[in-house]
């Protein structure tokens, strides 16, 4: 019990400094919004910032989430701090000569690689992305570095601080904003995101030496420890690639829509989607995913199996609703959070249309994110990485079809049911082996949840349209949102404790408690 009400604490602090950083995030995109809308800047910035992070992602970023965690928690269950640190400073060093050599590559071949990634571009917006490229593609290496770290520090249950790293960088960007663009434009933009990026590896210095841990060089590729983390990388590396190479492909598609609008639209919604969903997603797969890696390191098999049943249930408990109720408030959210300078009506509304569809995803998003860390977790990676490559040509094959149809829609759909295929495709073979979580109360449980977000989505849609036009600009905007999402937070919760959902009856005791201290 105590174990539980400490985990609970530890995800509720991520949480809330995950959604600083996140809100500091979606008040730089609205600063990016207002300042250059989805021009030409816009969407060569965006381009500019997405090809280092897509290859980083797909080289690197399985390396230091999938493979270090598991294998530094392996060396701290049989060798102690010592054997694991050892580890962890061959680990940097190779992570380190590996990412410059990439970020060599990505500035001499910065025109290929635009060319690559949005080849709807006119010849003055693709030179613009490929300079902005240059500039930006050392946030590889320091990207690899502060990856590294927060893999070190999450092993050693210290989670505060990594969760925090994004407000950092975040804070760098907004004071840009404030201060410099004027005069330096999009390129001091650029380069603000590198300043930015170097901190969040900066900042995690400090906990890192109270841990006990100091870097010296350490090349020792033949380890058993580096070997391991090579033997996994292969497989697990295309289930990691998923999100950002399917966010690669709907931009390439993008680029030909609205004259390469279409690049910052789904941008723009993915960003603000990924706040609302990671702030919880991330903050929970970020707190189980060590524990799980100890919970295989030790073959504790049942805890295993049940701390993935319970994580699934509270998440999709929590994201079913959100899902349903972005879909719903989709274009005033867009509105309130984006419109305004060279936002216009139509950037509104290409938007709303991507975010309202790529939400439908959302549940399976979740769902992907906290099966695969069990995969990692049990150092297997043939299942995520048959996953993710049928998640990519399911994304690219429907991209194909419904583009010319359906536009900037077309492409969000694409994505949703792209991840909603890779959860399902995750989820079956822990079925068939026994080690699955649908069990006959989890599907009844699910069923619950999806008759309660109907009737919180129905509730939010009328009550959001009755307050509708009331007040004109942000504050009929806020309006409209605040009382959808009063509605439809009520209904859900009533609805699921009547359907008693542990997850309701959880709060609405925590809720008796808190009515009796304040009466004591």
């Amino acid at each position: 019990m105590e174990e539980k009400k400490s985990g609970a604490r530890t995800i509720g602090i991520v949480m809330v400094l995950t959604l600083l950083g996140k809100v500091m995030g979606l008040y730089r995109d609205h600063l990016l919004a207002v300042h250059y809308g989805m021009g030409m800047e816009a969407s060569a910035f965006y381009t500019a910032s997405r090809i280092p992070r897509v290859f980083f992602d797909a080289v690197f970023a399985s390396a230091i989430s999938a493979c270090f965690i598991p294998v530094f928690s392996e060396y701290l269950e049989s060798g102690g701090k010592k054997k694991a640190f050892q580890f962890s400073r061959a680990f940097l060093t190779i992570i380190g000569i590996l990412t410059l050599a990439l970020t060599g590559l990505g500035m001499a071949f910065s025109e290929q690689f635009v060319a690559l990634f949005a080849d709807g571009y006119n010849a003055e917006t693709a030179a613009l992305a490929a300079s902005l490229t240059r500039i930006m593609f050392p946030t590889v290496f320091f990207t690899g570095l502060a990856f590294s770290f927060v893999g070190i520090l999450q092993s050693l249950d210290e989670f505060n601080i990594p969760a925090l790293i994004s407000a950092v960088s975040n804070a760098v960007i907004i004071l840009y904003f404030w201060t410099l663009d004027g005069k330096f434009g999009v390129y001091g933009l650029a380069a603000a995101f590198l300043v930015g990026w170097l901190l969040q590896a900066v900042v995690q210095f400090p906990a890192l030496h109270k841990k006990g841990f100091t870097y010296a060089p350490r090349l020792e590729l033949r380890s058993e420890g580096m070997k391991k983390v090579f033997t996994l990388m292969g497989p697990v590396m295309v289930s990691t690639w998923v999100q950002p190479i399917n966010l690669t492909i709907n931009s390439k598609f993008g680029s030909h829509l609205y004259e390469g609008a279409g690049v910052s639209a789904i941008e723009y919604a993915t960003n603000l989607y990924l706040v609302i969903a990671g702030v919880f997603i991330l903050s929970v797969t970020n707190v189980i995913f060590p524990r799980l890696s100890r919970l295989a390191a030790g073959e504790q098999a049942d805890a295993f199996r049940s701390t993935i049943r319970s994580t699934l249930h509270a998440c999709l408990f929590f994201v079913l609703p959100m899902s349903a109720g972005l879909m719903v408030v989709a274009k005033p959210l867009i509105s309130f959070v984006y419109g305004g300078g060279e936002f216009d009506a139509f950037s509104v509304e290409i938007t709303s249309a991507a975010l309202g569809w790529v939400s439908l995803g959302m549940a399976g998003y979740a769902v992907q994110n906290i099966l695969s860390r069990a995969y990692f977790a049990q150092q297997s990676g043939r299942e995520p990485l048959i996953a993710g490559g049928v998640s990519i040509g399911v994304n690219i094959l429907l991209c194909l079809v419904l583009t010319e149809s359906l536009a900037v829609s077309g492409l969000a759909i694409a994505s949703a049911v792209s991840s909603t295929v890779y959860a399902l495709l995750l989820l079956l073979p822990m079925e068939r082996k026994g080690q699955g979580v649908l069990s006959r109360g989890f599907v009844t449980d699910l069923l619950k949840m999806l008759l309660a977000t109907v009737l919180m989505a129905a509730s939010a849609s009328l009550a959001g349209g009755a307050v509708e036009g009331a007040l004109s600009g942000k504050a009929g905007e806020l309006l409209t949102l605040g009382v959808s999402a009063c509605a439809g937070v009520a209904v859900y919760f009533a609805a699921a404790a009547v359907f008693r959902l542990e997850e309701a009856q959880l709060c609405v005791r925590l809720i008796k408690q808190f009515t009796k201290r304040g009466q004591t």
